[in-house]
């Protein structure tokens, strides 16, 4: 597979930049093959999971400054963007992403479809490294531009406008609940849960990022009960097994309530599932690893 093939493949229908990423690194590497790029673009990433993010961004600069073409340099950007993420660095990030969406806008003739989707994506992808920094008007800004993006995608869709309103609902609800508003974060809950129920096909595939959008919520607004319930149900469910932002949750969720052990025990296997290079382990790895020097 070729490097600039590699960024043009379409995800299948997921909920993407809000919670499960396909490791960036990997695709800008053009697939398993053993190159010095790639094996460059690997070394790069594994120095941000180690929390050597100024050494990480030199080499990635570097990759920058020699791509091959347009797609690699994107590409490469993107993983850049993410090594910010790994310093909660939400402005750098989403310069970076706006660097990504241009390149998209300039295959929005030749590939119209992959290339509306990809801009949403690559918007959503900032917004939740915002989010997970705590940065929430940023975050809500670049969570209702992604589904803007997203919803310009021409007929024949390949991603119908119930996936994109039920990702910024879903959202919605994640930022009202960090500003402690339970009641508008509720009432997006309700509408994220209508489009699921409105499009079964595109539920098959989000269902299972519901529950842990209701832990979120619950986390955040103090309902540790059901915070606990819903995370403990997220993680359970198939394809959420190895998500480390999930455990993370689950061990905040724990130390509210005064468990320690328990929390310790989700911070470590938080930490050790974090070896992706997307948001969730961008924020998990550095946290969890936080959480457990501090114990």
């Amino acid at each position: 597979m070729s490097f600039a093939h590699s960024l043009r493949v379409r995800r299948p229908l997921a909920l993407g930049a809000l919670v499960l990423l396909a490791p960036i690194v990997a695709g800008a590497q053009g697939g398993t093959q053993r190159t010095p790029r790639g094996d460059s673009l690997r070394m790069a990433s594994r120095l941000d999971s180690e929390g050597k993010t100024g050494e990480a961004r030199a080499l990635f600069q570097k990759l920058i400054d020699s791509a091959p073409d347009p797609a690699a340099k994107a590409a490469t950007q993107r993983a850049m963007a993410m090594s910010y993420a790994f310093d909660g660095d939400c402005a750098n990030t989403v310069k970076l992403e706006e660097q990504v969406i241009a390149y998209w806008v300039t295959r929005e003739q030749a590939e119209p479809q992959n290339a509306f989707y990809q801009e949403g994506e690559m918007a959503n992808e900032a917004a939740r490294v915002c989010i997970d920094a705590g940065d929430l008007d940023t975050a809500e800004k670049y969570y209702k531009k992604g589904s803007e993006l997203g919803n310009k995608e021409p007929e024949p869709r390949t991603h119908p406008k119930g996936l994109w309103d039920f990702r910024l609902h879903h959202a919605l609800a994640r930022i009202a609940a960090r500003r402690g508003d339970a009641a508008a974060a509720k009432q997006h809950i309700g509408h994220a849960r209508g489009f699921l129920d409105a499009d079964p096909k595109m539920a098959a595939q989000q269902e299972r990022f519901f529950p842990y959008l209701v832990g979120y919520v619950a986390l955040y607004t103090n309902d540790l009960k059901t915070a606990e319930e819903q995370l403990a149900r997220t993680i359970a469910l198939q394809g959420n097994e190895r998500d480390p932002f999930f455990h993370a949750l689950l061990g905040m969720t724990y130390e509210k309530k005064g468990d320690a052990a328990k929390a310790r025990e989700m911070y470590q296997k938080a930490y050790d599932l974090a070896t992706a290079h997307n948001p969730p382990a961008a924020f998990t790895r550095p946290f969890a690893r936080k959480k457990l020097a501090a114990k």
